[in-house]
C-alpha cells in the first residue's frame, strides 16, 4: 500500500473556484438579461390585449347605440345625458389611461363598416425611440337589410 505523500494534492486551487465563479456570473447574468426581456415583451403584450379590450367595448357602445354618429371629435367632458358623448369620452379617457399622453384613438365609417384605430408609444419593449404600435378593429356595426328580389 502506498503512503500519502505531501507533494499529492488534496484540494482546489485558487485558480479553480475563481473559474468556476466566473462561469456562474456569466450563467446567472444571461439568466437576468432574458428575465428582462420576458418582462419587456409581457409589458408590450399587455398594452396590446389592453388596446383590443378597450376597441371591443367602443365596438360594442357603437352597436348599442347604432343610430349616432360616433365618427365625430370625442368631447372634452363626460355627458351622462347623451350616450354618444359619454362613449366617446371614456374611449378617450381609456385609451390616455392605458397608453399615456401620447395614445390617440380614431373611429372612422366608411360603406357601413366602422374602423376604431388606437395608437400608443411602445419604444420600452421595442428598445427604438421611435416605436408607435397600432391596434385596428373593422366591423360592420348593424346588420344589412334583408332585400327580396
Amino acid at each position: 500500500m502506498r503512503q500519502w505523500s505531501k507533494a499529492a494534492q488534496e484540494g482546489m486551487t485558487l485558480i479553480e473556484v475563481l473559474v468556476a465563479l466566473l462561469i456562474l456570473s456569466v450563467g446567472l447574468l444571461g439568466a437576468a438579461a432574458l428575465q428582462l426581456n420576458a418582462l419587456k415583451y409581457t409589458d408590450s403584450a399587455r398594452m396590446t390585449s389592453q388596446a383590443s379590450f378597450i376597441a371591443y367595448d367602443m365596438m360594442d357602445r357603437i352597436r348599442a347605440n347604432a343610430a349616432a354618429d360616433y365618427t365625430i371629435t370625442p368631447p372634452t367632458s363626460g355627458n351622462l345625458n347623451v350616450a354618444r358623448d359619454q362613449d366617446l369620452y371614456d374611449f378617450t379617457r381609456n385609451i390616455i389611461s392605458f397608453g399615456g399622453a401620447t395614445a390617440t384613438g380614431n373611429i372612422s365609417l366608411n360603406q357601413g363598416v366602422y374602423t376604431i384605430t388606437i395608437n400608443w408609444d411602445d419604444s420600452r419593449a421595442a428598445n427604438n425611440a421611435d416605436s408607435r404600435r397600432s391596434f385596428v378593429l373593422s366591423s360592420r356595426a348593424t346588420a344589412d337589410p334583408v332585400v327580396t328580389p
